[in-house]
């Protein structure tokens, strides 16, 4: 993972979302903001229980972009809840409120995923 975040926006797309309330997810509420809805490119996939974000193949991903208060502190604890299954990585981010796309923080999914456990509508809340 980075050492030094060279942004304080962060995307979210699974259980760090604003509907969640599992410890991560408090606390990623309480450290940031919510800028809104947001989406990015690319595609998420049914990993477990959990979603996975990948770049390929191209699509609409929906979720939320957050401006982190501090964004070493914050990040560093989201690595570890992410694990080593997850690589933080920046992309384009286009969020409802903003005029134009930010670069943000994305956590990517590195392991296989099977091309039918692809979710379709982009988003994790969705069916």
């Amino acid at each position: 993972m980075p050492d030094r975040p060279s942004t304080a926006d962060l995307f979210v797309y699974g259980t760090l979302r604003s509907q969640f309330q599992n410890p991560y997810a408090r606390r990623l509420h309480k450290e940031a903001e919510l800028i809104g809805a947001a989406t990015v490119r690319g595609s998420i996939f049914h990993i477990t229980s959990y979603p996975g974000y990948l770049r390929e193949p191209d699509g609409l991903v929906h979720g939320e972009l957050w401006q982190l208060r501090e964004p070493a502190k914050t990040l560093a604890a989201l690595d570890d809840y992410e694990g080593p299954e997850y690589a933080r990585i920046q992309t384009e981010a286009t969020a409802d409120e903003r005029t134009e796309p930010v670069l943000a923080w994305v956590y990517l999914y590195t392991g296989n995923v099977a091309p039918h456990h692809r979710i379709a509508s982009g988003d994790f809340l969705l069916p």
